[in-house]
């Protein structure tokens, strides 16, 4: 077992950058306002099943591909980056239909689901992230193998960050509820959801990191 000292440190810095402002919380607030409470939720589930295939690579060395291959890194960048622009587009221009209700159509909150795990499995600054962050709480003198410590270590950190989600989530959710429902605070919102989208977009594409 590593260290107090260490424990503590890891704790409070994954407390820090789980709850920092950062492109996740964006998404999952995107989302949220685009097609209502339970289509966040499933967004928040989204991001943080995705998120393993990073705490995956990162744990059997996979990650580090991404910082020795830059060519890989740019692809996935770029692919990232177009969905998200692709999807706020998707969202501003489509027509009213209710999706944000609280009985948003199933398919609409599957949906969520399913284009929020595509998004985090194309985000490699995540994968990057994991793979600068873990190592340095890993004890190399510990009973458990390395790999084992970061798979453990990554599941604390993806779940202190959807924690963080859905706290985005129930704030949009709330904002979304005082706007009102139908006319024109659905459609503000569905337009504030896809532009938020976009400019994630446009931000992982022209970000030079």
């Amino acid at each position: 077992m590593p260290p107090i000292e260490t424990l503590i440190a890891f704790a409070a810095a994954t407390a820090v950058f789980a709850y920092m402002p950062g492109p996740a919380m964006l998404y999952a607030a995107a989302q949220t306002f685009a097609r209502g409470r339970r289509a966040g939720f499933m967004a928040a589930l989204g991001i943080h099943l995705g998120c393993y295939a990073h705490v995956l690579a990162t744990a059997f060395g996979l990650s580090a591909l991404l910082a020795l291959v830059p060519v890989a890194f740019t692809v996935i960048k770029v692919l990232g980056a177009a969905y998200l622009v692709w999807l706020g587009l998707r969202m501003i221009l489509q027509k009213a239909d209710g999706e944000t209700s609280e009985a948003a159509a199933p398919k609409s909150v599957r949906r969520a689901f399913a284009e929020s795990v595509m998004v985090e499995v194309l985000n490699p600054k995540a994968a990057l992230f994991f793979l600068a962050f873990l190592p340095q709480f890993v004890d190399a003198g510990a009973a458990l193998p390395v790999w084992q410590q970061l798979l453990i270590l990554g599941t604390i950190v993806n779940f202190a960050f959807s924690s963080a989600d859905i706290a985005v989530v129930l704030t949009a959710s709330a904002v979304m509820r005082r706007l009102g429902r139908g006319g024109w605070g659905e459609r503000l919102t569905r337009i504030a959801g896809g532009s938020l989208l976009v400019g994630l977009g446009v931000k992982l594409a022209t970000d030079k990191s």
